[in-house]
């Protein structure tokens, strides 16, 4: 353990959504949700404003738009734009230290006394810290982040998440167990809902609780490895270095069932709900993927998995669908599963955009003429297919006819007469375009039909040039 508060957990304050509300200016303000925009998504990141009617990370995007009032924006990622943002943080932090652990595309430690400044003081480090939080915001177009530092990373990352949005809070050196006692016990790294589930059948609660049982006791209910760890993190013990070279080989997830399933459909659904919250974590590291592979366990016990390698790297919940779905058809599951998994590996920094906008088969199109008004629920068009067919061919239930692009909500798109703007909405062949950017106005909202040849895709803006 450090006896200087010289770890500095740093974590962008609900970054997807605040990069959104910085890149479209009719959404400051007003709740935004960033995830899986069907009713089988899951959420990603909820803006502070959408927080205050209970959307939050992890939750059901079904549930979320329950929640949230009329009105709410639900947006699908933009991995590149928040990878830019990131890559601007990461390159302060790293200014300010060169030992940065990265851990997500949103969060990092820092080790302030790399630099051979093992003894500075508490002053000094809050006037360093406070410093960087105002570069950041200054640098990112006013995206704002939330510190914590402490002698330990444990310490510095709990003390992060003590005053959102834009807190900074540093626990002195020998104030460790004090700043503990009073939180409950899942604010502590590895205690999760079982374990506090758990714990709650013998009085424990907060930290402090905790702190009064016995290693043995720890031991007997949960196994020398977790009670121990639980013994020792109850007393802030904790002397994890910060570590410059993080690399995950794989990401994956997977759901077991409590009945076998041999219906594809409802595999595929599945399937569909495992892509998106693996695709979120890709999006969450900054990386994309190139090998994707499924898991899928039998009656019996019997566990097989197949992989597919695409020409361009990905994170992509559609394409990388698309490959699951082709995989799972290729497997024999009329002995039913109790088993579904997902996951992809071999990641890369970075990615060459391979769209295809125009699906074989289009057919000319009648122009919308349904005013600006009326489009506005086109982003709540229907989004569960309910078939393997559906879910391939509408890879993520925007385009309502098979000649349609696909346009997500949230995208970047440019006009050739009207010039950049985002998607606001889309459905039965028509989207509907917000034309504003990070400088702007709140812009005008126009439709056009899906297949207009002046609407492409485009980069993320700019947030520097008005």
């Amino acid at each position: 353990m450090r006896t200087t508060a010289s770890i500095l957990h740093l974590d962008l304050d609900a970054f997807f959504a605040a990069v959104e509300q910085r890149d479209k200016p009719s959404l400051r303000g007003k709740p935004v949700v960033v995830g899986g925009i069907g009713n089988r998504g899951v959420v990603a990141t909820a803006s502070y404003e959408a927080r205050a009617y209970g959307a939050r990370s992890a939750m059901s995007t079904s549930e979320a738009r329950r929640r949230c009032p009329p009105g709410t924006a639900f947006l699908f990622p933009r991995g590149e734009a928040y990878r830019r943002s990131s890559r601007v943080v990461m390159e302060l932090l790293r200014e300010l230290s060169d030992k940065v652990e990265q851990v997500s595309v949103d969060e990092a430690y820092v080790d302030l006394a790399a630099e051979g400044e093992a003894h500075l003081t508490v002053a000094q480090v809050r006037t360093r810290v406070e410093e960087l939080l105002a570069t950041i915001e200054e640098g990112t177009g006013g995206l704002t982040a939330s510190a914590g530092v402490g002698s330990s990373k444990m310490i510095a990352k709990i003390a992060s998440d003590m005053h959102k949005p834009h807190g900074l809070v540093i626990v002195n050196p020998g104030d460790e167990e004090d700043f503990l006692a009073p939180l409950p016990v899942r604010a502590l790294g590895g205690v999760g809902p079982a374990t506090a589930d758990r714990l709650r059948t013998f009085g424990v609660e907060k930290v402090a609780d905790l702190r009064r049982m016995t290693e043995s006791d720890l031991i007997s209910i949960f196994g020398n490895a977790h009670g121990s760890g639980l013994f020792a993190i109850a007393r802030a013990q904790d002397d994890r270095e910060v570590i410059t070279e993080r690399e995950a080989k794989s990401i994956s997830a997977e759901e077991t069932f409590d009945v076998d399933v041999v219906d594809r459909a409802v595999l595929n659904e599945e399937l569909a709900r495992l892509t998106d919250r693996v695709s979120a974590r890709l999006t969450e590291h900054g990386a994309f993927a190139r090998t994707v592979t499924i898991k899928v366990r039998h009656h019996d016990f019997s566990t097989f998995t197949r992989s597919v390698t695409a020409s361009h790297p990905t994170d992509d919940p559609a394409a990388l669908l698309r490959l699951a779905i082709g995989l799972l058809e290729a497997h024999d599951v009329s002995d039913g599963l109790r088993l579904l998994g997902f996951g992809v590996s071999g990641f890369v920094a970075h990615a060459q955009a391979a769209l295809d906008m125009q699906w074989p088969g289009e057919e000319d199109l009648p122009v919308a003429t349904a005013s600006a008004e009326d489009e506005v629920a086109h982003d709540q068009v229907a989004n569960a297919w309910g078939s393997a067919q559906a879910l391939v061919s509408r890879p993520a239930a925007y385009a309502i006819n098979p000649g349609d692009p696909v346009w997500r909500p949230g995208q970047d798109v440019i006009h050739e007469e009207y010039g950049a703007g985002w998607v606001w909405g889309s459905g039965r062949g028509v989207v509907t375009v917000r034309f504003e950017g990070p400088r702007t106005e709140p812009g005008k909202v126009r439709s056009f039909r899906a297949a207009d040849d002046a609407l492409r895709p485009a980069d993320p803006p700019d947030w520097t040039t008005p």
